[in-house]
């Protein structure tokens, strides 16, 4: 049967509004199961301090979060995974200053590209390092650590995240603001295995990011907190001194932690994420949990401020990994 033609127009220009409005329904559908958040470091540390508490936030606002920690080469290989990912707001990333400055800054041959590769989808935290050592090395202050490091050449080492990671940038920091170019780094896989053996006492010297364990290892006696990295007193532990007051103004070091996607992800999505985090952040109560663990919550976020806080991060550090010298290939 033949078609009036206004009918057969309609029908053409019916047919042709359905791959559109099949995308509108795919979109608006986002998430219809499980969003999968990469930590990549391993468990313990303030990377987990942040994301394991976002996760459960954001369920109600989102859907359910499945943490999974990805440890290896100082981020990069969680980072490179999630970059790889389909970019369909399932697969996210908590990274920040490490996954940028890792591969912008000190790879020949960078598994991913941190600028093209990731979208920023918003901040949600600051993170400060500190110096600590074993209780059984006989110091009490910083001072006296620089003066026993170099009254003892070649018997400190200190333990960090992984080659390359602000961890460890900050001990090599550390070592040539203070004239200890003798103290050994020793990498581990992440901040749990850190903590783990300066506890322990197979390391004498650690350069951990603060968390509540931290700070309660410190005040149990079991580690000792000698100086953190922030440019004031932590509030939740305000009896730690700061490097800069301490005569390190060069020793301010704070690193962002946020969550990006892969490239490519639907601006809808990233914003849907962005403005779930945004909410999450907002209440009283994971401000204060931040808070508690000496990790600072970065307040009204988005993909465009996270984007300007990374890069601000890279052109910071450039220079001294210049200075250092390091690279990891």
């Amino acid at each position: 049967m033949k078609l009036p033609r206004r009918q057969f127009l309609y029908l053409i220009a019916g047919t042709a509004v359905f791959p559109t409005i099949s995308r509108i329904a795919r979109a608006q559908a986002y998430p219809s199961r499980p969003i999968r958040l990469v930590i990549p470091f391993p468990p313990g540390g303030a990377f987990d301090a942040v994301g394991r508490p976002w996760a459960d936030k954001v369920k109600p606002l989102l859907a359910t979060v499945v943490v999974e920690n990805m440890g290896g080469g100082g981020s990069s290989i969680g980072a490179a995974a999630v970059a790889r990912a389909r970019p369909d707001g399932y697969t996210i990333l908590l990274g920040g200053t490490q996954t940028h400055v890792n591969e912008a800054l000190l790879k020949s041959r960078p598994l991913y590209d941190p600028v093209k590769d990731l979208d920023p989808i918003a901040g949600v935290a600051a993170n400060v390092l500190c110096i600590a050592v074993h209780h059984a090395v006989p110091v009490q202050t910083l001072n006296e650590l620089i003066a026993y490091a170099k009254a003892n050449p070649g018997k400190l080492s200190y333990g960090h995240s992984g080659v390359g990671s602000i961890q460890h940038l900050t001990g090599e920091l550390f070592k040539s603001l203070t004239g200890t170019p003798e103290i050994v780094q020793v990498p581990y896989r992440g901040t749990g295995p850190v903590i783990t053996d300066l506890v322990g006492g197979q390391i004498p010297m650690g350069t951990p990011g603060v968390t509540g364990q931290v700070i309660e290892l410190h005040r149990s006696g079991k580690m000792r907190v000698l100086a953190v990295t922030s440019p004031t007193r932590l509030v939740a532990a305000p009896e730690l001194p700061t490097a800069a007051e301490l005569g390190f103004p060069g020793m301010t070091v704070r690193g962002s932690i946020g969550l990006l996607a892969p490239a490519g992800t639907p601006v809808g999505i990233i914003e849907q994420v962005a403005q779930a985090t945004r909410t999450a952040i907002a209440e009283p109560a994971y401000q204060q949990l931040l808070i508690d663990a000496g990790i600072e919550p970065t307040l009204d976020s988005n993909p465009e401020k996270f984007r300007r806080s990374l890069a601000a991060d890279v052109a910071l550090w450039a220079p001294i990994v210049k200075a250092l010298g390091l690279k990891l290939d």
